[in-house]
């Protein structure tokens, strides 16, 4: 029987899962710095590119071969949100004595939980706009707009509530809301419509893990897709980890410690999450326009400016806009790539690899790009010393841009457009 309510009920799904992520991601480097722990702030965000190089495969076999996807994902928001309640509780009784091994082992714990359930509510999704006789390629989109929404919100959520850093007293409570939310998905999802399982389901190790993509290297312009999906997958974690650590930076200075920026960063830093709704529904019209290399160019290009604008910035006025127009150029820079880069794979490739293709496009570069990035990323911090020298902080955000800037060089050089090689052929 079909399900009327069906896109309602993938919308909440959709809202919740990414409130869990939009609690803590882009406020913990706050909160990490304001405790002593500036320096392994990139540890905590390479992990998330550690667990997604295993954990989504992993998560996904058991979901296709053993356990109906949507028990997995119930299972897994259930572990990452007692591990992450964990965390929180742990913060709340240390206060400013917080170490970092009791922290981090939380953490990532609930982390390595949490990352598989992004494919997984798709999976669902899909599962359950199939059932309901809907078109998943036009009827999910709309519907996975909500879960930026939902970002959003837990965002705001928690700048307004003052639980993103400012203070050291309060912050452990975003761990605590993200915790609770991943609780209340647990619950929720054992409501989805009931999803396949294939135990009798063929193939070998490698097909399962998605090691026969990689045969996909042996071809010298996906070689270079690929290599280029790493090195721009290195600029993703960049802003989540550091951003709100170097505006919260500028409360030590007197003209800017109550400046907007300063104690709402949460609020301007949703600006991103804000732009990254629009330009999906901008994409379409990019890809007709410009192609695939073109859109992928901008991709590489706003991050520059993403980067040069954080730099060139300051919560005063006329400086403030600086910060507001990196924001809007986020949703470019994210976009553009992700989404440009994943029609490629799939306009490219046959259907007997098409899938393992898409997953080596993820972990190029929301695992071993991301990883890379963000430990590279410290190191330049590192170097910069803007923990102990916050003015240092725009010779950091110049290197960022800099790296950017040569990698999309690099990309206009090597990479040739696709579509005047099909012309050329014809």
């Amino acid at each position: 029987m079909k399900d009327k309510n069906i896109s309602l009920r993938l919308i909440i799904m959709n809202f919740l899962e990414f409130a869990v992520w939009g609690a803590y991601l882009t406020s913990l480097g706050r909160y990490l710095g304001n405790i002593g722990l500036g320096p392994q702030i990139k540890w905590f965000f390479a992990m998330q590119g550690i667990v997604s190089i295993f954990m989504p495969t992993l998560m996904g076999i058991v979901a296709d071969k053993w356990i109906q996807a949507q028990k997995v994902l119930s299972l897994c928001h259930g572990l990452a949100g007692l591990f992450m309640i964990g965390a929180g509780l742990y913060a709340s009784s240390a206060g400013s004595a917080v170490q970092f091994g009791p922290l981090f082992t939380l953490y990532s714990l609930s982390i390595a939980f949490f990352m598989p359930t992004i494919a997984l509510t798709n999976s669902v999704a899909f599962n359950a706009l199939s059932k309901a006789g809907k078109d998943p390629v036009k009827d999910f989109p709309p519907i996975r707009v909500f879960g930026t929404i939902g970002f959003i919100c837990s965002m705001l959520l928690t700048n307004f509530l003052k639980i993103n850093g400012t203070a050291m007293q309060e912050s452990y409570t975003q761990l605590l809301s993200s915790g609770i939310l991943s609780l209340v998905l647990c619950g929720y999802a054992l409501s989805m419509p009931q999803c396949p399982v294939n135990k009798n389901k063929g193939g070998s190790l490698a097909e399962a893990f998605g090691l026969k993509a990689f045969s996909l290297f042996k071809q010298g312009q996906f070689a270079i897709f690929f290599i280029f999906s790493m090195l721009l997958g290195a600029s993703l974690q960049i802003t989540n980890g550091y951003a709100n650590t170097f505006l919260g930076s500028f409360a030590a200075n007197p003209a800017y410690a109550d400046a907007f920026a300063v104690k709402n960063s949460n609020a301007l830093i949703a600006i991103s999450q804000a732009s990254e709704t629009l330009c999906i529904l901008l994409i379409p019209f990019f890809m007709k326009k410009f192609g695939i290399k073109k859109v992928m160019l901008i991709s590489m290009f706003a991050w520059v400016l993403r980067f040069a604008f954080f730099g060139l910035g300051d919560p005063g006025m006329p400086g403030v806009l600086l910060f507001i127009l990196s924001c809007i150029v986020y949703g470019m820079a994210f976009d553009f790539f992700n989404i440009s880069g994943a029609l490629y794979v799939n306009e490219n490739t046959g259907e007997d690899i098409r899938s393992s293709a898409q997953g080596l496009f993820m972990l190029m570069t929301n695992g071993l790009g991301a990883t890379i990035g963000t430990l590279a990323a410290g190191k330049v911090v590192e170097a910069c010393d803007v923990f102990n020298t916050p003015t240092n902080w725009p010779n950091a955000w110049y290197i960022f841009a800099g790296y950017a800037f040569v990698v999309g060089i690099l990309f206009m050089i090597l990479f040739k457009d696709p579509q005047k090689a099909q012309k050329k052929a014809a």
